[in-house]
Parts: C-alpha cells; sequence; structure tokens
C-alpha cells in the first residue's frame, strides 16, 4: 500500500493528510493546508474517496476545495453539510484498494473513527506516536468541548481489540507515521491516558 502525507511539510497547523494511491485513489482527512489541490493534482488525475477520522478544522478545512476539484465520495461519522455517507463501526471500506474496518473512537472528539485493516492502521487523533507531550505513544487532547479522557481510554481499549496482530503500519492525525510494533505504542498510550498523564502539563 503506497500512503504518502501530504502535508509533511506544510508551513500551517494542518493535520497530516494521507493519500493512499491503489486501485481506488483515497485521502484520509484533507487537513488544512493551502494549495492543497494542487498538491493532489501533482500526484493523481482521480481522488475516488476522502474518509474523515473526525470534524476539527486542522483535519477539514480544505474539504469544501477538494470535493470541488475531484467530486470524491466522502465518508465520515454523520453526513455533514456534504451529504457525506455515513460510516459506523464494524463497517468495511475499501482504502485505496484494499480493505479496512470502521472502529468508533471517541473521546477525543465524539465524531472520532479510526480505520483498522490488516497491515495499517489510520487513528486519527485518538493515538498518536509522537507529539510535545510524550514520545512512542501519546493520546489526543481531552481537555477539549466534547472530549472526554474516560471515553477515550474506552475508545483505546476498542482499538486494541479489533487491532489484527499482522497490523506493522500506524499512521496518526499528527507527528511521523510508525512502522513496527504497533500494539506496544497503542497500548503505552493508552496507559498514560488512563493514569490521567495530562496531555500538556501546565
Amino acid at each position: 500500500m503506497d500512503v504518502r502525507n501530504l502535508t509533511a511539510d506544510a508551513t500551517v497547523f494542518t493535520a497530516n493528510a494521507y493519500l493512499i494511491q491503489g486501485e481506488r485513489n483515497s485521502l484520509v482527512d484533507v487537513g488544512a493546508m493551502p494549495g492543497m489541490v494542487d498538491t493532489l493534482q501533482e500526484q493523481v488525475a482521480t481522488l475516488d474517496s476522502v474518509f474523515l477520522t473526525h470534524r476539527h478544522d486542522d483535519h477539514v478545512d480544505r474539504l469544501e476545495t477538494v470535493r470541488a476539484a475531484f467530486d470524491p465520495t466522502v465518508y465520515a461519522a454523520d453526513s455533514g453539510p456534504e451529504a457525506a455517507t455515513v460510516l459506523a463501526d464494524g463497517d468495511q471500506v475499501s482504502i485505496g484498494g484494499e480493505a479496512f474496518e470502521v472502529v468508533e473512537t471517541p473521546g477525543h472528539a465524539p465524531d472520532h473513527l479510526a480505520f483498522v485493516g490488516d497491515m495499517a492502521v489510520f487513528t486519527g487523533d485518538i493515538v498518536v506516536y509522537s507529539d510535545e507531550a510524550f514520545e512512542d505513544g501519546s493520546f489526543g487532547r481531552t481537555d477539549i468541548p466534547g472530549a472526554d479522557r474516560e471515553t477515550l481510554v474506552k475508545s483505546i481499549d476498542r482499538l486494541l481489540d479489533r487491532l489484527p496482530a499482522t497490523v506493522k503500519s500506524l499512521y496518526p492525525g499528527h507527528g511521523p507515521a510508525f512502522a513496527g510494533d504497533v500494539r506496544t505504542v497503542i497500548e503505552r498510550a493508552r496507559g498514560r491516558a488512563a493514569r490521567g498523564e495530562p496531555k500538556y502539563p501546565e
């Protein structure tokens, strides 16, 4: 599976936006980077689908411009203003032509989804590999409206329950991707969240 983070060199605050090329070109989150359409057009002539992990602005700011340029099918936890195709826990979707299971993962955002495949997982902001708070296993903020730490921990448990042993790549909503022992990274993030460790200590 060919996965590229199109916002890796962005100079504005943005989520990662992953282009997955295959039988069906897909984008996981669109980010907030100006010039996203131009960046996409340099990579692909068509974009079949966009999958949203959640609707925080840094993940969806460029959605309307991408829709106008490519007319992809948008998938999300709710229909939203663009009448997206609604996904529910346990649904099966094709991302870049490969099968992924939808896992509902609220806690950072009420509408948060993760996408779990045989070899890779797109975690959005529920779990990230490294950020300014923690290395080798961090988690989404729960000090913002709509967030809840206890719900987030339960969501990470659900994600771990559904994570195949074959998954070796983690693609988070922020920070670097990770290749290796993904389960241990997620378990470390879960432990830090469950212990009540502050995301950003004062």
